[in-house]
């Protein structure tokens, strides 16, 4: 055995010693649920290990819907972008936060933690953080030479354009390093039978008959770059209702809501908004059980992914390596030689990525995937016919019976 080898043999007999790992992914929702995959390698391959997962406010959320994970820290980085300027990571005393934060995963007493960063980011802050808590086992990517702030370095060679790898591929392939695998490769989300129960009694609350397909319309999103324009949304779903017959239900949150009324102000068509209206666990149960999500590039869709629903996604130009993962989907664009920015707002002003793809296209792409997915159906009797068919829901299933 050569030394190299007998290293990495070394490292993964280290790793599968480890009984107590913190998991550090501090970006925002999306980034989270694309990564759990390589969290369930963790829990896979380090059954008799607990699993702590250290990210930021907007990924605490999905808390209760990580199986696979035992615990979750919020942490506003100082080293991430934060979506709230003027929290208390930015106004706090300098390193007041970090101090803290240093002290209570040294309380923890970890022997292991893993950085999970795109690759524009650095994992050497939160490595530092790590280390500075006394965690003796430290994997993550880095492009410099990370010296002492990693015990397990594995060189970032990625390069931002077309034909990268994708998200999810990126972070298996760092858990791996260290003899880390898992059963399958999908997303996880999980959400509870109490949910589907509540967002069937919203939607009859509403006029809306719980037996009659729906698709869901997202039309939001975080970054003003990746969203495609309201009204084309409100083209595109008028007419999916006059051909499938299905409801359209436009969801977002509750700052949204001026967006989706843009959209609906179009249509002829009886539609439903349930902007701010939905908890995470709810709008988990109603993408489940629609016959396609038609989004931009965003947090549902990667719920979505989870849940095995088709999904359209608006996909604008930005990144290359966060399109749907592992499920039935269209992703529509429009070419520009500006492509792959990796900017929050469109550099040029025109969004011709996204705003020069016409409704009809989503309307064609919709009424593919249609009736290719598993769509759990929102009333009792055909929701326990199709939960008995899907193994990792019978536990909904057991909650649900009344």
């Amino acid at each position: 055995m050569n030394a190299q080898l007998a290293r990495v043999e070394t490292a993964r007999w280290r790793w599968h010693a480890a009984r107590n790992v913190l998991a550090v992914r501090l970006d925002n929702l999306g980034d989270l649920l694309m990564t759990t995959p390589a969290l369930a390698a963790v829990r896979c391959s380090l059954p008799k290990a607990r699993l702590t997962l250290l990210t930021s406010p907007s990924g605490a959320v999905l808390a209760p819907h990580l199986p696979v994970v035992d615990d979750v820290i919020a942490f506003e980085a100082p080293w991430v972008r934060s979506p709230h300027p003027g929290s208390a990571s930015e106004t706090a005393m300098l390193g007041q936060a970090e101090a803290r934060m240093i002290d209570r995963l040294a309380e923890g007493a970890f022997d292991a933690a893993i950085v999970f960063t795109v690759c524009t980011q650095s994992a050497l802050p939160a490595a530092l953080l790590c280390r500075m808590a006394g965690i003796p086992l430290r994997l993550a990517h880095s492009r410099e030479n990370p010296y002492g702030l990693l015990s397990d370095w594995v060189v970032d060679t990625e390069v931002v354009g077309d034909g990268m790898r994708h998200e999810v591929e990126r972070q298996l392939a760092l858990v791996a390093a260290v003899g880390l695998h898992p059963q399958d490769e999908r997303l996880r989300f999980s959400y509870a039978a109490g949910d589907a129960w509540r967002l069937r009694d919203r939607l009859s609350a509403a006029g809306l008959d719980p037996y009659k397909p729906y698709f869901v319309v997202h039309a939001g999103a975080t970054a003003s770059s990746r969203r495609y324009p309201a009204e084309q949304f409100g083209r595109a779903a008028e007419q999916i209702v006059q051909q499938s017959g299905c409801t359209a239900i436009f969801t977002g949150d509750a700052g949204e809501r001026a967006l989706i009324e843009q959209a609906r102000a179009v249509m002829t068509q009886p539609s439903l908004s349930l902007a701010g209206e939905l908890q995470l666990g709810e709008l988990a149960a109603l993408i489940a059980g629609a016959e396609v999500l038609v989004s931009n590039n965003t947090g549902p869709v990667h719920i979505a992914a989870a849940v095995a629903t088709p999904v359209v996604d608006l996909y604008a130009l930005t990144n290359p390596q966060h399109t749907p993962w592992k499920v039935s989907s269209r992703v529509l664009n429009h070419p520009v030689p500006c492509r792959n920015c990796l900017k929050s707002e469109c550099p040029l002003g025109h969004h011709d990525c996204l705003e020069k793809v016409d409704p009809q296209a989503i309307v064609r792409a919709s009424m593919e995937l249609m009736g290719t997915g598993p769509a759990v159906p929102l009333h009792s009797a055909a929701m326990s016919s199709v939960l008995r068919q899907r193994p990792t829901e019978r536990s909904m299933l057991a909650q649900a019976t009344p």
